[in-house]
């Protein structure tokens, strides 16, 4: 046994994972998350050998989707999309969804339009390759901290989308929120719609809680749920409306992702 743990150690402790993966949740947790996001760092590379040639663009956003999509399918997630016929529009708009946790990077992408813009918060430019990768992806970055540098950013892309014919992506809420509810909706993806006068897709990502948590170190197989609603229009539309129409798709967003998600009484599983 001893000579042939010398000769194929790495066999052996590839064993050895598996075996602890099966009885020990919490190490299947850490061993998913760390495969996860290794998956990221490495195939950004790629996805930077392959756009940097031709610039940043939202063009290349097609690429970071080819890469980090297939990892659904070596964390054993499936997704599954609907309302897949409210997402058929060549015409720019704006996809808003809600924000859970660091899986929302590989869900979106089953559902993230070619030529579409996702803003983040800038941090995520500083992610090594993967920062590098989304910014020659032509997503926008938002620093939190200046708003005004932020509206004036929002303004620019609200000239241009109709130009340059683009998507925009943005997650209303503007953190990641595993309260299995949602918070309240900052304004500037409304504000954005009405200023450009495009329409708004809601999006809503179904709770992870049942084969992933965070608090409990639990990261199992499992179904994540997409649920494209249906276009809500901004023709006509001024800055005075953008208050009620924030509440509006918040509302119609809420009810959804409790229903997606299997909660009665607004909040629990069933």
């Amino acid at each position: 046994m001893e000579l042939l743990f010398l000769h194929y150690p790495f066999t052996f402790l590839l064993i050895a994972v598996l075996i602890l993966c099966r009885i020990n949740p919490t190490f299947r947790y850490f061993c998913k998350m760390t495969f996860y996001q290794v998956w990221i760092f490495t195939f950004s590379i790629l996805v930077i050998i392959v756009a940097l040639p031709r610039g940043r663009s939202c063009e290349n956003v097609k690429f970071l989707r080819m890469a980090i999509l297939p990892v659904k399918y070596a964390l054993g997630i499936k997704i599954v999309v609907k309302g897949k016929e409210n997402l058929k529009t060549k015409k720019p708009c704006i996809l808003v969804l809600n924000h859970q946790n660091s899986l929302d990077i590989m869900v979106m992408m089953q559902i993230l339009p070619n030529r579409c813009a996702p803003i983040g918060k800038k941090e995520i430019l500083y992610m090594g390759p993967f920062g590098l990768a989304c910014w020659l992806s032509g997503i926008v970055f938002l620093d939190r901290k200046k708003r005004e540098e932020s509206i004036a950013t929002l303004t620019e892309i609200a000239h241009t989308m109709h130009r340059d014919n683009f998507h925009v992506l943005i997650f209303p809420e503007g953190t990641r929120n595993q309260s299995g509810s949602m918070l309240p909706f900052k304004r500037g993806a409304f504000q954005l719609a009405v200023r450009a006068q495009v329409p708004i897709v809601p999006v809503v990502i179904s709770s992870y809680n049942s084969f992933y948590s965070q608090k409990e170190r639990r990261f199992t197989s499992g179904t994540s749920t997409i649920q494209i609603l249906p276009v809500v229009e901004t023709a006509g539309l001024s800055s005075d409306d953008v208050p009620k129409l924030t509440e509006q798709v918040r509302d119609s967003m809420m009810s959804t992702y409790q229903k997606i998600s299997g909660m009665t009484n607004g909040g629990s599983h069933e």
